[in-house]
């Protein structure tokens, strides 16, 4: 149950961090939203760690490396996918991609579902198709560039979040902290190659630092979940994180909730409820 909650609270949490982070990339090139998330990431790892602690042995600084690679690509990429928009189509497809791999990966490493949970795992990844879409889907089509960038970054998700769990269980919040610091060098050296085609538009900067914030505060509870419970679940409850993209897409853009969209939270209420069980 502590893993079911903390997948919830990881999932809430990258809902609106990603909802913020495409509002930022709005207002200025990407990279330079991903300039102030990076390190207001970092600065929330590192207040943490003395209170969670870290060990910062070879497989923490490996895979920490590794999902700051990822998370990196992944934060360019989600960000300028949210900002081309529209959102409700474009967050289920990159939450799918980024639910599948980690499935995957915890199914081939030995974890298995009981009756319950081979029920509940493919309703929540319909309820991921069902909120985050409905009619008004159909009337906004995403272009192919859209549609790519959103494949591409459900899988760096995807990859971030497994080099993540594979890091050992006692190194604490080490891998969060590597990895962040390992993502804002890459960003701010892509920033620094690339200033002269950055314009000259301001960023969002309290817009962009609560996204990094918050996508800090989703990866701890994603982390602490992974450990505590079986990937396969947590992984897909996880991916229920477009409901807080679509829900504040609707309050502050004004952006409509369907039919088949309140379906789809239903759905996930109840695929939560038999992973649960799981």
């Amino acid at each position: 149950m502590l893993a079911l909650l903390l997948a919830l609270g990881s999932s809430l949490a990258y809902g609106c961090a990603d909802f913020l982070g495409g509002l930022g990339a709005r207002k200025a090139h990407v990279l330079r939203t991903v300039m102030i998330a990076a390190p207001a990431s970092l600065a929330v790892e590192l207040l943490l760690w003395p209170l969670l602690g870290a060990s910062f042995g070879a497989g923490a600084l490996g895979w920490g490396a590794a999902s700051g690679v990822a998370s990196a690509a992944a934060f360019a990429m989600l960000y300028r996918t949210l900002a081309i928009g529209p959102m409700n189509v474009l967050s289920p497809v990159t939450a799918l991609v980024s639910a599948a791999l980690p499935v995957g990966v915890g199914l081939t490493q030995g974890e298995h579902l009981g009756a319950a949970g081979l029920v509940g795992l493919p309703l929540a990844l319909a309820a991921v198709v069902l909120v985050s879409a409905g009619r008004g889907a159909e009337m906004a089509r995403p272009s192919r560039t859209a549609l790519l960038l959103a494949f591409g970054a459900g899988a760096a998700i995807a990859l971030q979040l497994v080099f993540l769990h594979q890091a050992p269980s006692d190194s604490g919040v080490a891998p969060l902290i590597v990895g962040r610091a390992v993502s804002s060098a890459i960003t701010l050296a892509a920033a620094g190659l690339l200033h002269r085609r950055l314009g000259s538009e301001r960023p969002a900067y309290a817009l962009s630092a609560t996204a990094g914030m918050l996508d800090s505060l989703a990866n701890l509870m994603f982390l602490l979940a992974a450990r505590s419970g079986d990937l396969t679940v947590v992984a897909v409850i996880t991916a229920l994180y477009p409901a807080g993209t679509v829900l504040l897409a609707r309050s502050v853009l004004a952006e409509r909730i369907h039919r088949g969209q309140l379906v789809g939270l239903g759905t996930a209420a109840v695929a939560v409820g038999l992973l649960a069980l799981t």
